[in-house]
Protein backbone atom coordinates (compact mmCIF):
# COMPACT_ATOMS: atom_id res chain seq x y z
CA UNK A 1 0.00 0.00 0.00
CA UNK A 2 1.44 3.93 -0.83
CA UNK A 3 1.96 5.87 1.94
CA UNK A 4 -0.21 8.85 2.57
CA UNK A 5 0.91 11.78 -0.06
CA UNK A 6 1.66 13.88 3.10
CA UNK A 7 5.41 14.11 4.01
CA UNK A 8 6.75 16.65 6.43
CA UNK A 9 9.87 18.87 6.23
CA UNK A 10 12.59 18.90 8.62
CA UNK A 11 13.61 22.27 8.00
CA UNK A 12 15.41 22.02 11.11
CA UNK A 13 19.47 22.63 12.18
CA UNK A 14 18.84 20.98 15.51
CA UNK A 15 17.86 17.56 16.53
CA UNK A 16 15.58 18.53 19.80
CA UNK A 17 12.99 20.47 17.27
CA UNK A 18 12.75 17.62 14.96
CA UNK A 19 12.52 15.11 18.29
CA UNK A 20 9.68 17.42 19.76
CA UNK A 21 7.92 17.58 16.10
CA UNK A 22 7.97 13.54 15.87
CA UNK A 23 6.54 13.03 19.05
CA UNK A 24 3.81 15.21 18.37
CA UNK A 25 2.72 13.71 14.86
CA UNK A 26 3.42 10.23 15.71
CA UNK A 27 1.34 7.58 14.28
CA UNK A 28 -0.45 10.84 11.95
CA UNK A 29 2.44 11.72 9.33
CA UNK A 30 4.23 8.55 7.53
CA UNK A 31 7.00 10.02 5.51
CA UNK A 32 9.70 13.18 6.09
CA UNK A 33 12.10 15.08 4.48
CA UNK A 34 15.66 15.16 5.33
CA UNK A 35 17.44 17.92 3.91
CA UNK A 36 20.79 19.45 2.96
CA UNK A 37 20.70 21.75 6.43
CA UNK A 38 19.33 18.96 8.87
CA UNK A 39 21.54 16.39 6.91
CA UNK A 40 24.92 18.97 6.97
CA UNK A 41 24.57 19.22 10.98
CA UNK A 42 23.69 15.71 11.95
CA UNK A 43 24.20 13.49 9.09
CA UNK A 44 22.47 9.75 9.47
CA UNK A 45 21.61 10.44 13.47
CA UNK A 46 18.58 12.84 11.61
CA UNK A 47 17.67 9.54 9.52
CA UNK A 48 18.13 7.45 12.39
CA UNK A 49 15.60 9.70 14.49
CA UNK A 50 13.18 9.80 11.92
CA UNK A 51 13.15 5.83 11.69
CA UNK A 52 12.83 5.56 15.70
CA UNK A 53 9.58 7.16 15.71
CA UNK A 54 8.30 4.72 12.89
CA UNK A 55 8.79 7.37 10.15
CA UNK A 56 10.55 6.84 6.59
CA UNK A 57 12.75 9.46 5.11
CA UNK A 58 12.52 11.48 2.22
CA UNK A 59 16.24 12.20 1.78
CA UNK A 60 16.66 15.55 -0.55
CA UNK A 61 20.02 16.23 -0.84
CA UNK A 62 19.52 16.74 -5.12
CA UNK A 63 22.52 15.13 -6.08
CA UNK A 64 24.36 17.17 -8.67
CA UNK A 65 27.74 16.27 -9.52
CA UNK A 66 29.82 13.76 -12.13
CA UNK A 67 28.44 10.51 -12.63
CA UNK A 68 30.62 8.76 -10.50
CA UNK A 69 30.41 10.52 -7.62
CA UNK A 70 26.25 10.88 -7.53
CA UNK A 71 26.77 6.74 -7.92
CA UNK A 72 29.06 6.02 -5.16
CA UNK A 73 26.67 8.64 -3.35
CA UNK A 74 23.78 6.92 -4.57
CA UNK A 75 25.00 3.75 -3.35
CA UNK A 76 26.08 4.58 0.25
CA UNK A 77 22.02 6.10 0.27
CA UNK A 78 20.43 2.64 -0.84
CA UNK A 79 22.73 1.31 1.79
CA UNK A 80 20.93 3.02 4.42
CA UNK A 81 17.29 2.17 3.60
CA UNK A 82 15.93 5.47 3.03
CA UNK A 83 12.63 5.64 1.43
CA UNK A 84 13.59 7.94 -1.55
CA UNK A 85 16.48 10.69 -2.62
CA UNK A 86 16.63 12.95 -5.31
CA UNK A 87 19.16 14.12 -8.16
CA UNK A 88 18.54 17.14 -10.28
CA UNK A 89 17.94 16.03 -13.58
CA UNK A 90 19.99 18.87 -15.03
CA UNK A 91 23.26 17.18 -14.10
CA UNK A 92 22.40 15.07 -17.47
CA UNK A 93 21.00 11.61 -18.41
CA UNK A 94 24.41 10.04 -17.89
CA UNK A 95 24.30 10.77 -14.24
CA UNK A 96 20.52 9.67 -13.58
CA UNK A 97 21.90 6.32 -15.11
CA UNK A 98 24.83 5.78 -12.86
CA UNK A 99 22.51 6.57 -9.97
CA UNK A 100 19.68 4.15 -10.83
CA UNK A 101 22.27 1.74 -12.05
CA UNK A 102 24.09 2.16 -8.65
CA UNK A 103 20.81 1.43 -6.78
CA UNK A 104 20.41 -1.44 -8.80
CA UNK A 105 23.33 -3.06 -7.82
CA UNK A 106 22.50 -2.37 -4.02
CA UNK A 107 19.13 -3.92 -4.51
CA UNK A 108 21.18 -7.12 -6.10
CA UNK A 109 22.96 -7.05 -2.99
CA UNK A 110 19.69 -7.42 -1.17
CA UNK A 111 19.23 -4.06 0.36
CA UNK A 112 15.81 -2.60 0.04
CA UNK A 113 15.23 -0.35 -3.46
CA UNK A 114 14.66 3.71 -2.67
CA UNK A 115 12.40 5.72 -4.78
CA UNK A 116 14.09 7.85 -6.95
CA UNK A 117 13.48 10.53 -8.16
CA UNK A 118 14.59 14.07 -10.39
CA UNK A 119 14.25 17.52 -9.76
CA UNK A 120 13.30 19.55 -12.53
CA UNK A 121 13.35 23.24 -11.79
CA UNK A 122 13.23 24.51 -7.86
CA UNK A 123 10.05 26.40 -7.18
CA UNK A 124 12.00 29.62 -6.37
CA UNK A 125 12.75 30.15 -9.65
CA UNK A 126 10.59 32.07 -12.07
CA UNK A 127 10.54 32.16 -15.99
CA UNK A 128 12.43 35.78 -16.08
CA UNK A 129 15.19 34.51 -14.00
CA UNK A 130 15.55 31.39 -16.31
CA UNK A 131 15.98 33.69 -19.49
CA UNK A 132 18.16 36.55 -17.91
CA UNK A 133 20.25 34.95 -15.39
CA UNK A 134 20.48 31.33 -16.30
CA UNK A 135 20.49 31.62 -20.23
CA UNK A 136 17.61 28.96 -20.49
CA UNK A 137 15.37 30.21 -23.60
CA UNK A 138 12.13 27.27 -23.05
CA UNK A 139 9.69 28.53 -21.57
CA UNK A 140 9.47 26.92 -18.05
CA UNK A 141 6.90 24.84 -18.44
CA UNK A 142 8.70 22.73 -21.34
CA UNK A 143 11.76 23.26 -19.79
CA UNK A 144 10.05 21.27 -16.84
CA UNK A 145 8.64 18.72 -19.32
CA UNK A 146 12.22 18.01 -21.17
CA UNK A 147 14.19 17.43 -17.39
CA UNK A 148 10.96 14.79 -17.11
CA UNK A 149 11.70 13.40 -19.98
CA UNK A 150 15.10 13.06 -18.97
CA UNK A 151 14.50 11.28 -16.15
CA UNK A 152 12.13 9.02 -17.59
CA UNK A 153 14.86 7.76 -20.07
CA UNK A 154 17.07 7.27 -17.11
CA UNK A 155 14.91 5.02 -15.38
CA UNK A 156 14.25 7.32 -12.59
CA UNK A 157 10.59 6.58 -10.68
CA UNK A 158 9.50 10.28 -10.62
CA UNK A 159 10.20 13.90 -10.30
CA UNK A 160 9.77 16.84 -8.51
CA UNK A 161 8.08 20.30 -9.53
CA UNK A 162 6.60 23.14 -8.36
CA UNK A 163 2.72 22.26 -8.43
CA UNK A 164 1.90 24.53 -12.05
CA UNK A 165 3.31 21.52 -14.05
CA UNK A 166 1.73 18.71 -11.83
CA UNK A 167 -1.18 18.91 -14.58
CA UNK A 168 1.11 18.67 -17.90
CA UNK A 169 3.28 16.24 -16.50
CA UNK A 170 0.15 13.61 -15.38
CA UNK A 171 -1.09 14.20 -18.89
CA UNK A 172 2.60 13.39 -20.57
CA UNK A 173 3.22 10.18 -18.74
CA UNK A 174 0.26 8.96 -17.16
CA UNK A 175 -0.08 7.33 -13.74
CA UNK A 176 3.03 5.16 -13.36
CA UNK A 177 5.78 7.90 -13.36
CA UNK A 178 5.49 9.53 -9.23
CA UNK A 179 5.14 13.28 -9.18
CA UNK A 180 6.21 15.02 -5.78
CA UNK A 181 5.46 18.48 -5.20
CA UNK A 182 6.88 21.42 -2.50
CA UNK A 183 5.56 24.86 -2.50
CA UNK A 184 2.63 23.74 -0.88
CA UNK A 185 0.93 26.92 0.76
CA UNK A 186 -2.99 27.93 1.85
CA UNK A 187 -4.37 30.89 0.32
CA UNK A 188 -3.69 34.25 2.40
CA UNK A 189 -0.36 32.64 3.91
CA UNK A 190 3.41 33.74 3.25
CA UNK A 191 4.51 32.36 0.46
CA UNK A 192 7.99 33.17 1.76
CA UNK A 193 10.53 31.99 -1.15
CA UNK A 194 8.05 30.12 -3.12
CA UNK A 195 7.36 31.74 -6.01
CA UNK A 196 4.93 28.66 -7.80
CA UNK A 197 2.81 27.09 -5.42
CA UNK A 198 -0.68 25.51 -4.52
CA UNK A 199 -2.92 24.34 -1.49
CA UNK A 200 -2.72 20.94 -0.46
CA UNK A 201 -6.41 19.54 -1.90
CA UNK A 202 -5.73 21.46 -5.24
CA UNK A 203 -2.25 19.85 -5.72
CA UNK A 204 -3.47 16.51 -4.67
CA UNK A 205 -6.86 17.38 -7.51
CA UNK A 206 -4.21 18.61 -9.82
CA UNK A 207 -2.32 14.85 -9.75
CA UNK A 208 0.14 14.73 -7.52
CA UNK A 209 1.76 11.79 -5.59
CA UNK A 210 3.14 13.42 -2.80
CA UNK A 211 3.62 16.52 -1.11
CA UNK A 212 6.59 18.54 1.02
CA UNK A 213 4.61 20.64 3.41
CA UNK A 214 7.11 22.66 5.85
CA UNK A 215 6.08 25.56 7.87
CA UNK A 216 2.40 25.42 7.51
CA UNK A 217 2.98 22.40 10.00
CA UNK A 218 6.56 23.14 11.11
CA UNK A 219 5.55 26.61 12.21
CA UNK A 220 2.12 26.19 13.51
CA UNK A 221 1.46 26.58 17.42
CA UNK A 222 -0.45 23.54 16.81
CA UNK A 223 1.58 20.98 14.47
CA UNK A 224 -0.55 18.28 14.85
CA UNK A 225 -4.10 19.93 14.33
CA UNK A 226 -2.33 21.48 11.19
CA UNK A 227 -1.57 18.26 9.96
CA UNK A 228 -4.72 16.92 10.27
CA UNK A 229 -6.43 19.86 8.80
CA UNK A 230 -4.28 19.89 5.57
CA UNK A 231 -5.13 15.44 6.31
CA UNK A 232 -9.12 15.99 5.82
CA UNK A 233 -8.17 18.55 3.15
CA UNK A 234 -6.60 15.78 0.88
CA UNK A 235 -9.05 13.14 2.04
CA UNK A 236 -11.91 15.59 0.66
CA UNK A 237 -10.32 16.45 -2.72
Amino acid sequence: MKPSPLIVALDFSDLEPCDKLLRKLKGLVEIYKIGSELFTAHGWRAVKLVEKFGGKVFLDLKLHDIPTTVAKTARVIAGRGVFMFDVHTLGGLEMMREAKRAVDEAVGAGLPRPFILGVTLLTSLEEKILSLELGIERPLQDQVLALAHLAKKAGLNGVISSPEEIEPLRKEFGRDFFLLTPGIRFQGADRQDQARWLSPARAIQRGADYLVVGRPITAAENPRQATETILKSIQRS
